[in-house]
């Protein structure tokens, strides 16, 4: 049985209020019910829209994500969110691990575990995030890489607990940039990623678990991306804050 799509927005640090509600209701509008059978939808908006977001999608087919979270349910963790208040802020997915806070914030790959436990408790669904950097995959280390990040991170989970997480692999070098891996590059990574993961979880944890592309994903280049037998879905950034071109990458898996 085929696995289902699963495309994920990631407004990262943009949009007014006014303009998350925009866009969440025509995200919401233009994902009709022929739609919704196909594949599977989130926006990720920034944690001060959480709510209001939450209110314009109820009753829609769009699940709301959040872009991060802490570990612990509750604690002295000023500036802090955890998993526990996203999940009662209507929240179903978190991103844990995007390149942005691993190379950006130095956040590692027992500190990202942390995180991937304390929001499976929670019971929250989690998109984890792993990718080589632009000097990695020119020294031809891009496998070294993705296989330390999900050692590292997947560590102590079961299988069962892998049901709830979904890898998104974006190579660090596409995210922002314009370039985007090309569809050889994006299968030959994803197969390597599935392979782990049967290592690791047995062969039918890794036939079923999701495993998205990201990186400078539009409308142009997802049709041939999410063609690729090992290509579950996209993590969408730039492209998720147009509703239009946003849709447009929900219908090409139609």
């Amino acid at each position: 049985m085929p696995r289902a799509k699963f495309i994920a927005g990631n407004w990262k640090m943009y949009t007014t209020l006014e303009q998350a509600r925009q866009l969440a209701q025509r995200v919401a509008q233009g994902v009709d019910s022929v739609l919704a059978q196909k594949v599977r939808v989130a926006v990720c908006p920034p944690f001060p829209w959480l709510l209001p977001v939450a209110e314009v999608l109820r009753g829609s087919a769009v699940a709301l994500g959040a872009q991060d979270c802490h570990y612990e349910r509750e604690g002295a963790y000023t500036g802090q969110v955890s998993p526990y208040m996203l999940r009662e802020a209507g929240c179903q997915y978190v991103i844990i691990g995007h390149s942005e806070r691993r190379h950006g914030l130095g956040e590692s790959d027992e500190f990202l575990n942390k995180k991937l436990h304390g929001a499976l408790r929670a019971g929250l669904h989690v998109i984890f995030c792993i990718g080589e950097l632009l000097t990695e995959r020119e020294a031809n280390q891009t496998e070294q890489v993705l296989q330390r990040q999900l050692l590292g991170g997947l560590a102590g989970l079961t299988a069962e607990q892998l049901q709830q997480v979904t890898i998104a692999y974006e190579p660090v070098w596409a995210i922002g940039t314009g370039r985007v891996a090309t569809e050889e590059q994006a299968e030959h990574a994803h197969a390597f990623v599935r392979r782990t993961i049967a290592e690791l979880f047995g062969s039918n944890a890794a036939e079923n678990v999701l495993i998205q592309y990201g990186g400078s994903v539009k409308p142009e280049n997802a049709a041939g991306l999410l063609k690729q037998p090992d290509v579950d879905g996209c993590l969408v950034g730039g492209a998720s804050l147009n509703a239009e071109a946003f849709l447009a990458i929900l219908r090409t898996c139609l």
